[in-house]
């Protein structure tokens, strides 16, 4: 069976059409892409918004109870400053809440939910604490991490790290470490 010139130019002018109504739908559905992708990008601005404020809020939990809680367990610190930030020799710390006294420091990291890689990145600051805060060079330095959420095994692995775990409990924050608990010195 052969086809018409007519038939043959009814397919093409079809074929033709359709290319374009691809063509457009394909335009659609790209501004439809770049406009979910916006509100992708807010939404993930305010996510990390929250996040923050989240961290803000066990921050606040923490501050109030922390001097306490290390002076109930014999360490007789008496002031807190939160928010350090050192940068020297191109590095930098960052300390949520430090605790000190003139013979201890307690450097406090602050999270909403504490994971393992939370936990080794403070391990990593106690370790050029001294370094970096040369002031400090003679201080018994302790770490703490505290947080309103902590899984058991990241608690647990943080106190095998010789981490003081200070968690929410009730309307209370308080050291989960037991009264035997000898934590680490840097």
């Amino acid at each position: 069976m052969t086809a018409t010139i007519e038939e043959i130019r009814a397919i093409l002018k079809q074929l033709a059409q359709s290319q374009q109504e691809l063509s457009q739908s394909q335009q659609e559905l790209s501004q439809a892409q770049k406009e979910t992708d916006k509100q992708i990008n807010r939404v993930s601005k305010q996510i990390g918004e929250l996040g923050n404020r989240l961290g803000e809020f066990v921050e606040w939990q923490v501050r109030p109870a922390v001097v306490r809680l290390f002076q109930e367990r014999g360490i007789d610190v008496h002031e807190f400053h939160p928010g350090i930030s050192v940068k020297r020799d191109n590095e930098g710390l960052e300390i949520d809440l430090l605790v000190v006294n003139d013979t201890d420091a307690i450097l406090v990291e602050v999270k909403s939910k504490l994971t393992q890689r939370d936990v080794d990145e403070h391990l990593q600051r106690l370790a050029k604490f001294k370094r970096l805060m040369p002031r400090f060079r003679d201080v018994k330095a302790l770490g703490a991490v505290a947080a309103m959420v902590v899984p058991n095994e990241v608690a647990s692995y943080a106190c095998r790290q010789g981490l003081f775990v200070l968690v929410q409990s009730g309307e209370n924050v308080i050291i989960l470490n037991d009264a035997e608990f000898t934590p680490r010195v840097w």
